[in-house]
């Protein structure tokens, strides 16, 4: 496959040639350049819609950051005769190439705090700040890592950080810690640029864990995940900080309910605050906890911003991991699930939300505490009372 950087791309003409996104929908979901047709790569061969394209347009291929879509066979009889091209450095690639100069990127700072400030006030300001009072997630002298990953999620937490201690209601300090647990350099520096152009001033720490879960072939998101949580304990500790904050929102939360109920066979939530088992006098922390993702992506889009979703080596092969360690593809179904049946039922949500707060004790067979079961018979009387 010939490849073809973006640059060179932005001098053809737009009809000549058309776009296609290979990447599977938990990563097109973030993000994807603009005219492109999703197609993903295991469906391009019986694919209707890519033999619509007319056949005297080229076809640019891409992927997350140009592996995959170079690994396409463009001798194969599907696409005998086409003119074919991998984009260089893929969706991050794109991305990177729209990054603008300083004076810009001043601008877009600006417009991001204001879009905070005004425009999205209700629907992220007020949300966060309700959590984090109703939670007590920040108190008088915490010092916060607010950990970035360079997600949607997380650049606009520390955004909301920003913003929530200029307010001044109690004194805390913060430090937007990023971890690189071994980015390609591609994803590396689109996390600065994005941290650059925001105004957040982070701190970045280096780990080994891609390298290390690249050999485990059972459940490497799991262990990567623990282990990135782990070593932010450490290093936030060690820079003083008392709390870790994750970005959570909540539509994670009332997924990860239901993932419980149908694929754990359990009932529990993901807690808006933590008491750390294995780093004494640690907490971890969840202020997006009442915000919507749709209102993050809405100020994302508002703001033409582009985020990393997973730049882990397993990318551009498998479907992308969660920060929770669970796989995408567990999750998308539940969120998919969740749409249908918001069709019938418009408050499913909230009721999924609020059915960790109405818990009836008297009605469950089992439940633990503090790691001890405890199940009705114990403490059931024969006949009614």
């Amino acid at each position: 496959m010939k490849e073809i950087t973006y640059e060179e791309l932005r001098t053809l003409p737009k009809d000549s040639y058309t776009l296609i996104d290979i990447r599977d929908e938990g990563l097109t979901l973030y993000g994807m350049i603009p005219g492109a047709l999703n197609i993903y790569i295991e469906d391009l061969e019986n694919s209707e819609l890519l033999r619509s394209v007319p056949r005297e347009k080229k076809l640019v291929f891409y992927c997350e950051i140009g592996r995959m879509s170079l690994e396409i066979d463009d001798t194969a009889e599907y696409l005998e005769g086409r003119d074919c091209y991998s984009l260089a450095e893929g969706y991050v690639g794109f991305v990177q190439a729209g990054m603008k100069s300083e004076e810009d990127q001043e601008e877009r700072r600006i417009r991001a705090e204001k879009s905070i400030q005004k425009k999205f006030h209700k629907q992220l300001f007020s949300p966060f700040a309700k959590a984090c009072k109703s939670y007590r997630l920040i108190e008088e002298g915490d010092h916060i890592a607010v950990c970035i990953s360079g997600g949607k999620d997380s650049m606009l937490m520390a955004k909301l950080f920003q913003e929530i201690q200029r307010h001044r209601v109690v004194q805390f300090d913060l430090t937007f810690l990023v971890m690189d647990p071994g980015y390609n350099k591609e994803n590396r520096a689109l996390i600065e640029s994005n941290a650059k152009m925001l105004g957040i001033p982070i701190t970045i720490f280096e780990s080994t864990i891609f390298d290390t879960v690249d050999t485990i072939e059972k459940s490497p998101c799991y262990l990567c995940a623990r282990m990135r949580r782990g070593y932010l304990y450490s290093k936030a500790k060690e820079l003083g900080c008392n709390k870790i904050a994750l970005g959570h929102h909540y539509d994670d939360v009332i997924e990860t309910i239901l993932m419980g109920m149908l694929h754990g066979a359990q009932i529990q939530t993901m807690m808006p605050k933590l008491h750390s088992i294995n780093f004494e006098g640690m907490e971890l922390i969840r202020p997006l906890y009442l915000v919507r993702e749709s209102d993050i992506c809405a100020w994302r889009d508002y703001n033409e911003l582009h985020f990393l979703q997973c730049a882990c080596h397993f990318t551009d092969t498998c479907t992308t991991c969660h920060a929770d360690g669970t796989t995408s593809s567990k999750r998308l179904e539940t969120k998919k699930l969740i749409a249908e049946l918001k069709k019938t039922n418009p408050f499913v949500e909230s009721n999924i939300f609020k059915s960790m707060e109405n818990v009836n004790l008297d009605t469950v067979i089992e439940y633990k505490q503090k790691g001890i079961r405890h199940h009705f018979l114990d403490t059931y009387k024969d006949g009614a009372e």
